[in-house]
């Protein structure tokens, strides 16, 4: 009997705590707490190292070196700051952030440290993956050859995505990226979807899970959430955190869908942390860092030798400025962009998607002849049809003056009536 209940019993969650723990602790103490940023005389640590600050009250917080002088280590905390006093005791892991991965997750909503915040219990994970990874070898990645459906018309009809690109859904705010991002969430045949909800509003995270996603969303997905009202550090960690969860099901042979919103944060966060430190800004108030940051996390995705991750970037534009630098500097990064437009959306237009502003670069790799002649015809259409919309709807145009005008139209109207 005992001998039964021993075979059943799980040991995999103390087996990693034994594997995880280190015998040999560096211990240091809190010297200064100035706005963000802890100060702590020791331990002896190594930047992006995870260590713990032991509060007078018996309660513990999580925090990150991001800066080491002389004896003197920078910490950022995730969480809040309260509690924590001159001489609380702070303690190395000896390690980085490591995420628990594993089929488990699928159905959970985590944290930027991977713990459980739905109130399902404990999440056992398969193995650990760090939350900052370098990108797939380029010679070992198999090429972009399959399309992908994500149940949007306008975009598996005129902007098709392969199995494994990287796209940017670029717009200001209130003009449809987290409805469009829902929408595809539902609708993808992907394998799986990893969710990243960065710096988003705290009422629209359940609202995306009951609403947006549904029951039978949520049981193929993963959502990684960090708020607006969360420390940086937890924002910045949360989009990598999310990223390496899609890593581990890419490596399990699983076509992933990565959907993040938004990168803009992402990007704000890192900006953040980087001015604490008293990194000068360089472009529009951006450091130097987030330009390094953002190529490192985009360029995760795709595909490696095993499975792919086709992501989807949401791209917060400052005055739908499409060229701001975090804009440019995505853009420049990825694989394609869809842009949506005010205007649409004013109009009552969704998903509020601008064609001809946006682009597929690996569409002809994923669609047959067939289907390129019939999209590029109508995207001539379309653009005939906007170039000359004000002539047109004023009726300043008079039919038969031009036969481009005349066929645009013809094929435009009654999709416009419908």
């Amino acid at each position: 009997m005992a001998s039964d209940i021993l075979d059943n019993f799980n040991f995999e969650k103390y087996l990693n705590s034994v594997k995880s723990t280190e015998p040999i602790k560096y211990v240091g103490h809190i010297s200064a707490v100035q706005g963000l940023e802890v100060l702590s005389e020791g331990p002896v640590a190594k930047i992006g190292e995870i260590c713990t600050i032991h509060l007078k009250n018996g309660t513990d917080r999580l925090a990150e070196v991001v800066g080491l002088s002389d004896k003197n280590v920078s910490l950022t905390v995730y969480g809040s700051t309260t509690g924590i006093e001159i001489g609380c005791e702070v303690v190395a892991s000896g390690k980085p952030l490591q995420v628990p991965v594993g089929w488990n997750l699928l159905g959970r909503t985590i944290d930027a440290t991977g713990k459980a915040t739905d109130g399902k219990g404990e999440i056992v994970p398969d193995t650990y993956y760090p939350a900052e990874a370098p990108a797939p070898d380029e010679m070992t990645k198999l090429p972009i050859e399959r399309r992908i459906t994500t149940g949007v018309r306008a975009i598996d009809s005129m902007l098709t995505i392969g199995k494994g690109q990287r796209i940017g859904i670029f717009a200001g705010s209130g003009v449809g990226k987290s409805t469009l991002l829902s929408v595809v969430a539902r609708n993808t045949d992907a394998d799986i979807n990893v969710i990243g909800l960065i710096g988003e509003r705290g009422r629209e995270v359940l609202d995306f899970i009951n609403n947006d996603l549904g029951p039978e969303g949520m049981k193929r997905s993963v959502i990684v959430v960090a708020t607006g009202d969360e420390p940086a550090i937890c924002r910045l960690r949360a989009a990598q955190v999310c990223t390496a969860v899609a890593e581990f099901f890419r490596d399990q042979g699983k076509d992933v869908m990565l959907m993040m919103d938004n990168v803009t944060r992402f990007a704000k966060a890192q900006r953040e942390i980087s001015l604490s430190k008293g990194e000068p800004p360089a472009q529009a108030g951006y450091t130097p860092s987030v330009f390094d940051s953002l190529p490192k996390l985009l360029e995760r995705t795709g595909t490696n030798d095993k499975g792919s991750i086709t992501a989807l970037y949401a791209v917060l534009v400052d005055g739908d400025d499409m060229n701001d630098p975090i804009a440019d500097t995505v853009r420049g990064v990825l694989d394609g962009h869809i842009v949506l437009s005010r205007k649409l959306a004013a109009a009552f237009h969704y998903p509020a998607i601008d064609v001809l502003q946006s682009i597929s670069r690996l569409s002809k790799r994923v669609t047959g002849r067939q289907t390129q002649r019939a999209y590029g015809k109508i995207r001539e259409l379309m653009a005939v049809y906007q170039n000359n919309a004000q002539i047109i709807n004023t009726g300043i145009y008079t039919k038969g003056n031009s036969p481009s005008i005349d066929n645009a139209i013809d094929k435009t109207m009654p999709l416009k009536s419908s």
